[in-house]
């Protein structure tokens, strides 16, 4: 099969690594001439906003699937109405790529999320006590877009563009559990990993799996994957993020229709990875085992402060000579602050052992610049 990419970032790239045991096309689109995907695939430079760009890229081929959520849905719609299969499809893609539309369809199915406020513009009256989380309605993503408003103060920084704001939930934990539809119908869903994430940066840095919670907290969580599996109508792999409250509590944050960082830790932990899964939804074939066989976790590799230029990763050898440690690079040549360059995963026999092989992989490993 032709299978056409938009986006040829990362996620793509570690699809296409996975897929390469099959015998398939991979084509990308994507606005960088060095995109991580430019060297393993039929590689097309151009925007996955434009409307003729994306309709063009995929024409011809057998089904378009996205690594990224920005892109011309409605370019996606006319190429369904072409025949062409789009996974997942136009309409949900074009549902969660605006937060406001995101928010009204969590409303819409009963599926749990903090009380919410749409605003569409500065002349609107704010009615959501503080404190508060405001959300652009499009283009947010890795912390971008998003910020908290605590008091009078930090109000004069809000943002006057189509937003939602949203209830402040009192976090005891951020989890995420990645769920898969294929269009036959079946489901499966890999067992639920918690996210550490960077205060500063406001990325993840860590996540774990697997997580053992409270019964009624399972059950939470079953309930919210299978509302969101019977509403999505569309075949697809989707990460749902989830806020735990102090009070046992668990809410939807928002969905990812695409492969995501909270799945990494799959590639080595889990019976079949995130990738394959997802490269099975594509083609239509039965779903893989998502069983995790192992405690499992991912370190992120971001570009450390005060450095932007040709990457250098310190410490990688003493991390190559660590077991049950793998090192997943990007192929990004240029880094800056903040810029996710790869990542760590480590196996380990216990949460425990896992959380302190990842702290001294932490502290072994920069990535700077010449």
């Amino acid at each position: 099969m032709k299978i056409g990419i938009l986006g040829g970032g990362q996620l793509g790239r570690m699809l296409i690594q996975e897929a390469l045991k099959y015998d398939d096309e991979f084509y990308t689109l994507d606005p960088a001439s060095d995109a991580p995907c430019h060297n393993i695939s039929y590689f097309t430079q151009g925007s996955f906003n434009d409307y003729e760009t994306v309709l063009n890229f995929g024409k011809d081929k057998d089904v378009v699937t996205i690594e990224i959520e920005h892109v011309n849905a409605d370019a996606l719609a006319e190429l369904e109405n072409q025949g062409i299969k789009v996974v997942p499809n136009s309409n949900i893609i074009k549902t969660i790529q605006q937060k406001i539309l995101q928010k009204e369809f969590y409303k819409a199915h009963d599926i749990p999320s903090p009380e919410f406020q749409v605003i569409w513009n500065s002349d609107e009256e704010i009615t959501m006590p503080l404190p508060f989380v405001q959300k652009m309605n499009t283009g947010g993503y890795d912390g971008k877009g998003v910020q908290v408003i605590k008091n009078e103060l930090e109000l004069q920084d809000f943002w006057t563009e189509a937003s939602v704001i949203e209830k402040l939930v009192d976090i005891d934990k951020e989890l995420s559990v990645i769920v898969a539809r294929n269009e036959s119908g079946e489901t499966k869903i890999f067992p639920v990993t918690e996210m550490v994430a960077d205060p500063k940066l406001n990325l993840l840095d860590f996540n774990i799996c697997p997580v053992f919670l409270e019964e009624n907290i399972e059950e939470q969580i079953n309930v919210i994957t299978e509302k969101f599996l019977n509403a999505i109508n569309s075949p697809g792999l989707f990460a749902i993020e989830l806020f735990l409250d102090k009070e046992g509590k668990v809410w939807v944050n928002e969905t990812a229709p695409r492969l995501h960082n909270s799945g990494h830790q799959s590639q080595e932990g889990n019976a079949n990875s995130q990738f394959e899964q997802m490269y099975r939804v594509v083609k239509n074939l039965p779903l893989a085992d998502t069983d995790a066989i192992i405690y499992s976790g991912m370190l992120n590799l971001v570009g450390a402060e005060g450095y932007s230029g040709k990457v250098i990763y310190e410490g990688m050898e003493d991390v190559l000579r660590l077991p049950e440690t793998y090192i997943h690079l990007y192929g990004k040549t240029e880094t800056k602050p903040g810029r996710k360059m790869g990542h760590i995963n480590v196996l380990a026999d216990s949460k425990e052992e896992l959380m302190e092989k990842l702290v001294m992989v932490k502290e072994m490993v920069r990535v700077i610049a010449e």
